[in-house]
């Protein structure tokens, strides 16, 4: 897709990049100050970033690793294979450097509070999947100082544990509050139970011995779509209920699939369907083409509309389709209660009918 120009998009400049892993960085970035307000974060949510390359815009989604008391934004970003932006970010990005990125975004997440009753969080995570899960962690234990914050985190061996210094520094500050036990998937431990794929059995047979599931209050999961399903399994298993069990996806199942580009339309294509579609609190009609997305066609019709992966996996594009009715071609993002809710992936949503309306606005 050509570059467009948004206003969505705001100027962060590069203050710091630390070497997390082989093929990790964490970029600490700084916003202009009059859009500082605009950048303020919920422990869990994500930046969209953008990139132009030889006249093509790429956009990518990195979430928020730093904690709430900490002063600073910041991401962490590892390579993926056949990730032309985390390539270029881990081998090129240096302090100074200046990349666009959209205020924070996602519904992942908890904001702390310090009246709330003690309770024990539990996190799940795998690779990189710890990048939003620290930032809850880290947030939690600083604000509310009776809660505890659990953590089940696997890697392929230990070169591979992305924040370990910072996930040692938290355990040395809050002893009796933070337990982090590492799986280690290629990578023997004199532990049978450390060694392998956190899967379902291992989740299973771990977390008791952690804290007993009653007091779960909260389970947060990230990582590649295989970790999502094992967790939720034992979970569910263990009596923890769905409502209380939180999930975001990096990568859908077989990895990362390169992003999905806009159907041509021919110029006197007739329309196919008609897509009202609210943002910012203005209302247009778009024309739909065949085979196009309710996000293709707006694009398409001009409008500033929010995306980033196009592929079902971010929910930067996520809407409410208040009239009609659309199919989603995939969904690796939206929880239950917001399908449930009538939102939508709009990157994924065709309609069913000739007229559908998506609001870009509603909460």
């Amino acid at each position: 897709m050509n570059a467009v120009t948004s206003t969505r998009f705001h100027p962060l400049r590069v203050t710091r990049v630390d070497r997390e892993t082989a093929d990790a960085i964490a970029v600490t970035l700084q916003p202009p100050p009059q859009a500082a307000e605009l950048f303020r974060f919920t422990p869990g949510q994500y930046l969209t970033f953008r990139r132009v390359v030889d006249g093509e815009e790429q956009r990518r989604s990195y979430s928020i690793c730093a904690g709430l008391d900490e002063g600073a934004l910041r991401v962490g970003i590892k390579r993926v294979e056949g990730g032309s932006f985390s390539a270029w970010a881990v081998d090129h990005l240096k302090p100074g450097d200046v990349l666009e990125a959209m205020p924070p975004d996602g519904h992942f997440g908890l904001m702390p509070d310090p009246a709330a009753p003690p309770r024990t969080i539990l996190g799940i995570a795998c690779g990189s999947g710890i990048t939003p899960v620290l930032s809850i962690a880290a947030s939690l234990l600083s604000r509310e100082k009776r809660s505890r914050f659990v953590l089940l985190y696997g890697n392929r061996t230990a070169g591979d544990i992305m924040f370990r210094t910072a996930l040692e520094e938290l355990k040395d500050r809050h002893l009796d509050r933070f337990a982090v036990v590492h799986v280690l998937s290629r990578e023997k431990h004199e532990l049978d139970t450390l060694h392998g794929r956190l899967d379902a059995a291992r989740i299973a047979a771990l977390l008791p011995g952690l804290v007993p599931p009653g007091e779960i209050a909260e389970a947060f999961l990230c990582g590649p779509t295989g970790l999502a399903e094992a967790a939720t399994e034992a979970l569910a298993a263990l009596g923890i209920p769905a409502r209380h069990i939180h999930v975001e996806r990096f990568t859908p199942a077989g990895g990362a699939a390169p992003p999905r580009r806009a159907p041509v339309v021919a110029t006197d294509a007739p329309p196919a369907a008609t897509a009202e579609i609210t943002l910012d609190g203005v209302t247009r009609r778009v024309p739909m083409a065949e085979g196009e997305t309710v996000l293709d066609a707006g694009l398409r019709a001009g409008m500033d509309l929010p995306w980033s992966c196009r592929g079902g996996m971010c929910c930067t594009c996520r809407a409410k389709v208040t009239e009609g009715a659309v199919e989603m071609a995939q969904n690796y993002s939206l929880q239950p209660w917001e399908l449930e809710a009538g939102y939508v992936l709009t990157c994924q949503s065709r309609p069913k009918g000739d007229h559908v309306t998506v609001d870009y606005d509603a909460a």
